[in-house]
Formats: C-alpha cells, structure tokens, sequence
C-alpha cells in the first residue's frame, strides 16, 4: 500500500450558514408533509435573501401545511431572532411560490407509465448516487470532516447556551489532517469564520475559538502538535452572516453534507426532497451498504456507486470499489451486495423506513456518520461475511 504523506482538508459549515438555513427550511417542509401523508412527493427549493425566504418547487400532498410557519419556526429554531441579524423570524418575508408535481414525472414513479413496469415503484430520475465508508473513525467516517462537524456542534451548543455571548448564527469550519496512506498522523490546520457581535476584540475572538471550540474537540484525538496552524475569521472581522452577507439556497452544500470531499458525489442535492427522488434515498442506501462492507472488515475503505433512469424500478448499475484493501476478491463483495440488499427505490425507502419526518436533523453537520439514522446501521455485518465465506 502506498504509504506517501499527504494532506487532506475538508469544511462544514453551521446550521446558520445562509444555504443550511435553506436546507432545513426545504427538509422541515418535507417532514411537515410526510408526517400526516407518508405518500407525500416533495421537491422543495428554498431561497433566503436580507430578511426574506422565498420558498418553491413541487409539492403533491394531502395534508394541510402552513409553510409560513414552519419557515419561521427554522429561522426561530437556529437563531435569527434579531432585526440586526440581517434577518428575523418574526418581521422577515415569507413568500410561497410551491405547485404540484409533474404528472409526467409521477407517473413513472407510481408505476403507470412503460407496460413493462406497470404496478412497480420507479425512480423518481436518472442519475448516479455514491456512498463511502472508512476506517478511520469509530463511525466510519473520513477525519476531516467528522472533525469539521463536532468543532461547530461544540459552537452552536455554547452559542445557545450563551456560554459564549457573542457568537452569532453563521459559521463555517475546515481541517486539513496529515495522512501517511490511509492512515490519520496529526491535524495539520483548523480554520473557524464565526459571526460575532460587534465590538468583541479580535484577540478575544480568536482565543476564545481555539480555547472553547476547537482544542476540546481535537486535543482527544492526540493529533494537535506544536506545529498544528489555527487560521481564527481570518478577515479579522465577521459580524454581517447568514442571509444578510450572502444569499442562500438549498443544495449548495453537497460535499459538507457528504464525505468532505473524500469519495465521490452524484452531484444531486438531497434536502427537500422525497424518498421517491433516488438522489437522496440511494444516496443513503449506498452509504449503508459501503458502512456495512467496512464493518464487515472485508475492506478498510469502501465506495458504492448505485445507478437509476427515471421510472425503472431496479438499479442499472452496481459498482464497489474499495481502493485495494479487500480482503477478498471485490466481484465477490459486490455480488454479495446484490444478493443481499434491496436497491430497488421501493426496496430502499422500506429498509430504510424512509416515509417519515426524520429529515430536518440530516440537513445539519452532515447526512452520515450520525448514529440515529437507519442508514448507519450495521445490520448486514453477518449476512455479509456468511455470503463471501459460503
């Protein structure tokens, strides 16, 4: 195995950050729908701009949803309770430009379309969808941006306790980790932006970032050094965030919501999307299945690539790929992986038990490496392992 050293740097951002703040407005109307009609076909875009939300797409329901609301419960829900914030729950415009779903689309998704695949279950469109899996963390996840994640966890849990009074809603985060091959041998860099209030010194910010935020998620995995960088609001000033200095819109964040970069990405967005739309639910299905590869041990890394065209109820493709550290021949892990997942899009959305309001907390600091989602269970392990070996 190549053993070069190299770096690798990935980002998130906080559920402030003006395209998250979008994110969790289109998946709070998504779980505002499925909750009372699990059959619900959603594709909801969400628009955020100085104090105003424009929210659009497709929407077949039949359920009452007061999208008004649910808007400003978000915005309420993350932060944006103050005129001075560029936006406020309580004054901000709300506007409503939603319309229901394409009969040419829905068709081929109920399983009235092509004769071949009458009473079948399609997916919602084309695409490719790729999940990964590692070694590198207890979860299974690459390094750098499980630790891009707990660093702005760590500051919206002191921002609203007030631990630390004047951090404001938006925030983004990178770490740049030192890797000999596969393997994770120091942090080599950490940046935090944090929105703050005005008239806090700079020398308070940056001490109080390093001191509260990030050394207490990154000092127990023993990777700081002496020689560890810490790059605090660069700029050197950051109090005008969110909607106020920079529009948001939902799906510009893909990479955070994913792998940081490490492993592919189809390119489709997930929040505010239904089950139905295989961008979001075979996205999930090929994270559990390269999770369960892993936790197998039948590879250190593992990525899956699941392929769909719009109406046909089973995959055109499946690829595994696992970098060259399986145990066993791969063809072998894959045919396992066909014989024993489902990954028709009906098939995923029951395993998965995808059909309810789960998906306002997937559109912060990540979709995986979060243990109370159903695609992060390791279920498999056994059947896995029993079909290689038999």
């Amino acid at each position: 195995m190549d053993k070069r050293k190299y770096f690798f740097t990935s980002e998130s951002v906080g559920e402030g950050h003006p395209d998250k703040l979008c994110d969790q407005v289109s998946d709070a109307i998504l779980d505002a729908c499925i909750k009372d009609d699990p059959q619900s076909r959603v594709a909801c875009e969400t628009f955020a701009s100085t104090s105003l939300v424009l929210v659009g797409g497709e929407i077949t329901t039949k359920t009452f949803v007061d999208f008004q609301q649910v808007v400003r419960d978000v915005a309420e829900d993350i932060g944006y309770t103050d005129p001075s914030y560029g936006l406020d729950c309580h004054s901000m415009a709300v506007l409503d430009m939603i319309h229901s779903q394409s009969p040419d689309i829905s068709q081929g998704v109920s399983g009235t379309g092509l004769e071949q695949y009458k009473g079948q279950q399609g997916a919602g469109d084309q695409g490719m969808m790729f999940g990964f899996a590692c070694n590198e963390t207890p979860e299974l996840m690459p390094l750098p941006i499980s630790l891009a994640h707990q660093i702005l966890i760590r500051a919206t849990e002191m921002r609203k306790k007030k631990t630390i009074p004047w951090l404001r809603p938006d925030a983004k985060s990178q770490v740049t980790v030192e890797y000999e091959g596969h393997r994770p041998i120091r942090v080599d860099a950490v940046v935090v932006s944090h929105q703050h209030d005005p008239g806090v010194a700079y020398k308070d910010i940056e001490a109080g970032i390093i001191e509260q935020l990030i050394k207490p998620v990154l000092e127990p995995t023993g990777l700081l050094d002496n020689k560890t960088k810490y790059y605090i609001n660069p700029t050197g000033r950051f109090v005008v965030g969110g909607p106020f200095g920079d529009t948001g819109l939902t799906g510009r964040k893909i990479i955070v919501d994913t792998y940081g970069g490490m492993g592919r990405h189809g390119g489709g967005a997930f929040s505010g999307k239904d089950p139905t739309k295989v961008d979001r639910s075979a996205a999930y299905a090929a994270r559990h299945v390269a999770k369960n590869v892993v936790a197998a041990k039948l590879a250190e890394r593992c990525e899956v690539e699941l392929a769909y065209a719009i109406g046909v109820p089973f995959p055109v493709s499946v690829m595994v790929d696992t970098y060259g550290t399986a145990v066993v021949p791969e063809q072998q892990i894959e045919q396992a992986v066909i014989d024993i997942f489902d990954l028709s899009p009906a098939g995923i959305i029951t395993a998965l038990n995808l059909r309810r309001p789960i998906y306002r907390k997937t559109a912060s600091y990540g979709h995986f490496g979060r243990s109370e989602f159903p695609w992060e269970c390791t279920e498999k392990v056994a059947d896995l392992n029993k079909a290689i070996k038999g």
